[in-house]
């Protein structure tokens, strides 16, 4: 399995081709929600990604402070293999970009409320009352790391990642 990290401007046409179809396929028709899935924000992105021989496998977005909340934010967090670790895999690798690329000490999401256990095993916790977004249940949690702590070595940690482009 391949890490991938770009910003908009350095995916290739096929890359973006295939994480706007997987995104899709998720959020709008697996969901059944339909909404305006390709928004601004994108462009204000980092793209992460794990990718094998068959294609993108998992993905998210790290979107820039100021950009959804005053905070850094990780959003259409998606693994197309499900209870397999992709997910926590692509969200560790998220928050490696956080910290590592972007300097980051909090993180705000709003995820959907299924997977709160998901993102509480890397320290989130819910901020908000549940809410419905898109007729799905969804809660804000927030994640906050002291400045002076580094990140340990297992913390967040990606194993098989075989390299971070």
């Amino acid at each position: 399995m391949e890490l991938v990290v770009k910003r908009f401007d350095e995916l290739t046409s096929r890359e973006l081709y295939e994480i706007l179809r997987i995104r899709v396929s998720v959020f709008v028709v697996e969901q059944q929600c339909p909404y305006q899935e390709l928004d601004e924000w994108d462009l204000r992105a980092y793209h992460v990604f794990l990718r094998d021989d068959e294609g993108i496998q998992a993905y998210l977005r790290v979107l820039d402070s100021g950009t959804v909340f005053p905070e850094i934010s990780l959003g259409r967090v998606l693994a197309l293999r499900r209870r397999c670790g992709l997910g926590s895999r692509i969200v560790a690798a998220g928050l490696e970009v956080v910290r590592e690329r972007m300097q980051g000490t909090r993180v705000r999401i709003e995820a959907q409320t299924y997977a709160r256990g998901l993102y509480e095993k890397f320290g989130f916790r819910q901020v908000s009352e549940e809410f419905l977004e898109d007729g799905i249940p969804h809660i804000q949690m927030l994640l906050e790391w002291d400045e002076e702590r580094p990140v340990s070595e297992n913390e967040y940690s990606l194993p098989d990642a075989d390299r971070l482009i």
